[in-house]
């Protein structure tokens, strides 16, 4: 399916304008409190429980990135239409990456909210996601934005479904970044990022996401001409023990101490 990137920047914007309608007048609970010390200051905190008013980036960065709130679910509803912009305009720091944006969102449990609200998520994450894949340079790589999407929704299947719908040149080559970028750590049967409210399913995504790789990427990849060592990369994916790195075209580098082998 080939999906045009002004009808997904159409599609996104539409669906930020929904956050926004949907989640207008929600605030933080009257008695919630964080640590001056830690979080920041009373009057900043006072600010949550103000509905519509924009936050500086960095409160908030702050807010979205605290784990320790009462009723995180509503700290998440009070800044969500604007939290879901900066995401979107790619407004991330080292300190607040995809991994803690995302784990952001489940620790909301957005999904349990009232049909709505949750349909209004439902739809900017999957906005989001179509308008990554189909922008030849999206704010944030269409990598990223699969570990967000995946930790807020403790899902990986329907966002690997999207991207298998999507093809031409601009999508293959945000799979030939990903798999350049997560090589290393799936031929050493790692997950390329910590999975921080899932990490009991680590594993299983692994395994998800390496036979998606090793079932869909190569033809897409190879039509799309990548290096024959990228290619090679995919197919020892599909191996496992001696028979991947006695391989020919085991990379050079060593993924494993010999030790580690035994």
């Amino acid at each position: 399916m080939n999906l045009d990137q002004p009808h997904a920047r159409l599609r996104l914007d539409a669906a930020l304008d929904g956050l926004a309608v949907t989640f207008r007048g929600m605030t933080a609970r009257p008695d919630e409190h964080n640590c001056e010390c830690h979080w920041g200051s009373a009057e900043e905190l006072a600010q949550l429980k103000v509905p519509d008013t924009e936050l500086d980036p960095d409160l908030l960065q702050r807010t979205w990135g605290a784990i320790d709130w009462s009723d995180h679910a509503s700290v998440l509803r009070r800044i969500l239409p604007q939290f879901a912009t900066s995401l979107a305009n790619g407004h991330l720091t080292p300190y607040f990456d995809t991994e803690s944006a995302g784990r952001s969102f489940a620790l909301g449990h957005w999904q349990q909210w009232p049909a709505e609200q949750a349909a209004a998520v439902r739809e900017f994450l999957q906005a989001w996601w179509a308008h990554t894949l189909t922008d030849p340079d999206p704010a944030v790589p269409a990598y990223d934005v699969l570990v967000l999407n995946t930790e807020a929704s403790a899902t990986l299947g329907p966002w690997l479904a999207i991207w298998e719908e999507l093809s031409g040149p601009v999508p293959d080559q945000h799979l030939a970044d990903a798999v350049a970028h997560w090589e290393r750590e799936l031929l050493d049967d790692e997950l390329p990022w910590h999975a921080w409210y899932a990490w009991e399913n680590e594993e299983e995504l692994r395994v998800e996401l390496t036979a998606w790789l090793v079932r869909h990427a190569p033809a897409r990849l190879r039509a799309h001409g990548v290096s024959e060592e990228l290619l090679h990369r995919i197919r020892l994916l599909g191996m496992t023990g001696p028979d991947r790195w006695e391989d020919p075209h085991w990379p050079s580098r060593s993924y494993r101490s010999t030790t580690d082998r035994q």
